[in-house]
C-alpha cells in the first residue's frame, strides 16, 4: 500500500510486530489472574498474595513510565524499543524461576516498569514509520495486540499452566518476546528521537490543549471496562443463566477485533463521530447486560456490543493523544499506560466495594453509568481534544 502524500508504503509487517508487543504486554500483565491457584500452591502462599503480581506490575508502570519516557525522548526509537523489550523479557524470566514471592514481586515491578516505557512509545513510533495520511490505519494495526491480549492472554496462560505448570506460562511468554524482538530487529525501521528544540518540559506537555480531558476519558472508560471485566465471574453467577466467563470473554474478544477493524476504516476520516458512537455503544452494552441478564442470547449480544465498542478505544484515544501532543507525542502517550493502570487498580477496589454492597448484577449498571460519563466527557472535549478530522 503506497501513500500518495510521501510515496511510502504502509509497513504492515513492522506494525504487526509492534502489535505483537502489545499482545505480550497485556498478556504479561493479566496472565497471573488465570494462574492464581497454581502460583499460590507452588509458592506456598495465599491467592490474595499472588494477586499482588498484577498490582506490582501496574505499580511499576505507573511510577516509571512518564519520567523514563521524558528522559529518553532524544534516543533513537528502535534501540530504545529493543532495550525495553529485553528488560521485559529478562524480568519476566526471573518471575518464572523465582524461588519465593518477594523475588517474584520485585521482578513483576521491574517488568511493569519496562512495559510502561514500551507502551509509551508504540503509538508515536507506529505513526512515524507510516505514511502521513494513513496514521489511523497504522494505529489500528498496531493496537490490535491489546484486545487480543485481553481476550486470549489470560486463558492461554492458564491453559499452558494447567498442562505444564505455571512457571512455563511465564517462560513461554518470555520466549515469544524474544522471537518478536528478533522480528523487530530485522523488520521494523528506526525513527529519530526528538531534537532538543522541540522537547517541552513534562508539566507543559501534560497541560497541552486537550491532553488532560483525554486522560480523564481514559481513566473513566477503562474503569468502566475493567470493573466488570475483572469481576465477570460474580456477575455471571448472579444471572443464573449458566453462561461461563470463558464463553463471555471469547465473544467479547472476537467482537473486539471487529471494533479494531472498524476503527481502522473510519479513524482517519471520522475520529470524533467514531469515538462518540463507541462510547454510546459501550454504555448500551452495559444496559443490555443489566436488563437482559435472564436471557443468554441478550447477554451474548451485549458481549459483542461491548467488544465492538471497546476494541477500538485504544487506537482512538492514542490517536487523540498523539495529535494533542504534537511533536511531544511520545510524552503525551506515556501518560496513557499510567492512566490505564490507575484505572485497573481502581477497578479492583471499586468492584470489591460494589460486590460487598450488592451482588454481581450491580456491575453492568456501573458499566453503563461510567460509559455515559465517558460519552459526556468526549462531547465536552470535542473542540479541545476530539477533533472532527484526524488531519
Amino acid at each position: 500500500m503506497t501513500d500518495a502524500t510521501d510515496g511510502r508504503r504502509l509497513p504492515v509487517l513492522a506494525l504487526v510486530s509492534l502489535a505483537l508487543i502489545g499482545f505480550i504486554l497485556v498478556a504479561m500483565e493479566t496472565m497471573p489472574a488465570g494462574l492464581l491457584p497454581d502460583i499460590a500452591t507452588g509458592m506456598a502462599t495465599t491467592e490474595g498474595t499472588v494477586g499482588l503480581f498484577v498490582s506490582a506490575y501496574a505499580l511499576g508502570t505507573v511510577i516509571v513510565t512518564v519520567p523514563a519516557i521524558a528522559l529518553t525522548r532524544r534516543f533513537r526509537r528502535k534501540p530504545l524499543l529493543l532495550t525495553g523489550i529485553t528488560g521485559l523479557i529478562a524480568a519476566n524470566a526471573v518471575t518464572a524461576i523465582s524461588p519465593d514471592i518477594a523475588v517474584a514481586l520485585v521482578s513483576r515491578f521491574v517488568a511493569g516498569s519496562f512495559s510502561g516505557i514500551t507502551w509509551g512509545m508504540l503509538a508515536a513510533y507506529a505513526i512515524r514509520i507510516s505514511p502521513s495520511n494513513r496514521s489511523g490505519v497504522a494505529l489500528s494495526i498496531m493496537s490490535i495486540g491489546a484486545p487480543l491480549g485481553f481476550a486470549f492472554g489470560t486463558p492461554l496462560g492458564a491453559f499452558i499452566g494447567g498442562l505444564t505448570g505455571w512457571r512455563w506460562s511465564f517462560a513461554g511468554l518470555s520466549l515469544l518476546g524474544a522471537l518478536v524482538a528478533l522480528l523487530i530487529l530485522t523488520r521494523v525501521p528506526d525513527a529519530l528521537g526528538l531534537p532538543p528544540t522541540t522537547r517541552q518540559p513534562l508539566q507543559r506537555v501534560l497541560r497541552l490543549h486537550g491532553v488532560p480531558i483525554i486522560l480523564i476519558v481514559i481513566v473513566v472508560w477503562m474503569l468502566a471496562h475493567s470493573t466488570i471485566y475483572t469481576y465477570i465471574a460474580p456477575y455471571l453467577r448472579a444471572t443464573g443463566t449458566g453462561v461461563t466467563p470463558d464463553l463471555m470473554l471469547l465473544v467479547y474478544g472476537i467482537a473486539s477485533l471487529g471494533g479494531v477493524a472498524l476503527t481502522g476504516v473510519f479513524l482517519d476520516r471520522h475520529p470524533r463521530a467514531l469515538l462518540h458512537l463507541s462510547a454510546a455503544t459501550f454504555a448500551a452494552a452495559g444496559a443490555v447486560l443489566l436488563v437482559g441478564r435472564a436471557s443468554t442470547p441478550a447477554m451474548l449480544i451485549a458481549a459483542a456490543l461491548w467488544g465492538v465498542s471497546f476494541g477500538g478505544v485504544s487506537p482512538q484515544l492514542q490517536n487523540a493523544l498523539t495529535r494533542a501532543g504534537g511533536e511531544n507525542a511520545d510524552i503525551a502517550n506515556s501518560f496513557l499506560p499510567v492512566a490505564f493502570n490507575v484505572a485497573i487498580f481502581g477497578a479492583g477496589i471499586l468492584g470489591a466495594l460494589l460486590l460487598a454492597a450488592a451482588d454481581g448484577l450491580i456491575l453492568p449498571g456501573a458499566m453503563a453509568v461510567l460509559g455515559l460519563l465517558a460519552l459526556a466527557l468526549t462531547l465536552v472535549g470535542r473542540r479541545a481534544a476530539f477533533t472532527g478530522t484526524a488531519s
